[in-house]
């Protein structure tokens, strides 16, 4: 049996985002006495901690995803995970010592690890029309619970008609007088319960078949000149102080592109171990191809993550022996 020579300032994982997911596999991996480093990124924001109100969470009846997700991190933490709030700019393969790893380089310092954990979750996607990226900040806003209170008794449009769309539609009625909820299709692909709830708003009402075709303002947002997608001569203008955007996401993966395999939507392939196309990266959360995002799956994906991390990292130390 001979010795390994892994540096001493190596780590067993890293893991890359701290969300759901990411702080799961931080809980997980500090639990099985790794060395561990997650890293946050510079923003904190995440999709959990914008949400208002998680209710399909096991064992949490009512929660913010704010708080939900600070019970996460003080529980990672408190089982000895260290976390800092770097920005990861790309990784690379490393050899460290006698084995194969990769060094994950940030915006201000250069890492090595044996295994990386990616979770960097997705971002909300953009209409892409005239006026949005104008009037971002004076009028248009991708999280409601963010900005609602800006809106106290004013009119505003919603665009969207998933789940997020009409959660946070729901949440902009505690504020606004009234939120007009714009929707490609004719029917919401909500949830039941929510849509239940929507129908129910004496605060909402719906333009069905309708598209964006711009923006409307001048200082700030006035508002909305949408199209009918089965009436295509017909055009409308809807006056509104406010714009939130709901119409899918974009995984935050271009820093790792290169690295890994990914689907046509960008988001990181993986087999049901977490498992990547490159042999000690693994990934979780709402960053990789699923068919459902949830911050249950999320927890899930990130426990996975970790168990297949600390096979790789044992076989590693192993493979010298």
């Amino acid at each position: 049996m001979s010795d390994i020579n892994i540096p001493e300032n190596t780590y067993d994982a890293i893991i890359v985002g701290g969300g759901p997911g990411g702080l799961t596999a931080g809980l997980y991996a500090a639990r099985a006495d790794m060395k561990v480093l997650l890293l946050e990124g510079n923003a904190q924001a995440s999709q959990i901690t914008m949400t208002d109100m998680i209710e399909n969470y096991p064992g949490v009846s009512e929660i913010s995803g704010f708080e939900l997700n600070k019970t996460f991190k003080k529980q990672a933490v408190s089982f000895g995970l260290e976390i800092r709030p770097e920005q990861v700019d790309r990784i690379n393969r490393k050899k460290s010592g006698d084995v194969e790893g990769w060094e994950v380089i940030t915006d201000s310092d250069t890492y090595r690890t044996l295994s990386v954990i990616v979770s960097t979750g997705a971002s909300w996607s953009s209409l892409g029309v005239p006026g949005e990226q104008e009037f971002v900040g004076r009028g248009i806003s991708y999280c409601a619970t963010c900005d609602a209170p800006f809106y106290r008794d004013r009119e505003v449009a919603v665009i969207g008609g998933g789940d997020t769309a009409i959660q946070e539609a729901l949440y902009l009625t505690k504020f606004a007088s009234k939120v007009t909820v714009i929707h490609r299709r004719d029917r919401l692909r909500a949830a039941a319960i929510l849509q239940q709830r929507a129908f129910a708003n004496e605060k909402i009402t719906f333009a069905w078949d309708s598209t964006v075709e711009k923006i409307l303002g001048e200082d700030g947002v006035t508002g909305v000149k949408i199209k009918n997608v089965k009436e295509p001569g017909r055009h409308e203008e809807i006056s509104v102080d406010g714009v939130f955007i709901f119409v899918g996401l974009v995984p935050n993966t271009d820093f790792i592109k290169e690295v890994v395999n990914l689907d046509n939507g960008g988001y990181i392939i993986t087999d049901s171990d977490m498992k990547t196309s490159a042999g000690g990266v693994f990934a979780c959360g709402d960053c990789i191809s699923k068919s459902l995002r949830q911050v249950v799956t999320a927890c899930g994906d990130g426990a996975t993550a970790v168990h297949s991390a600390l096979l790789h990292v044992d076989e590693l130390k192993g493979q010298v022996y």
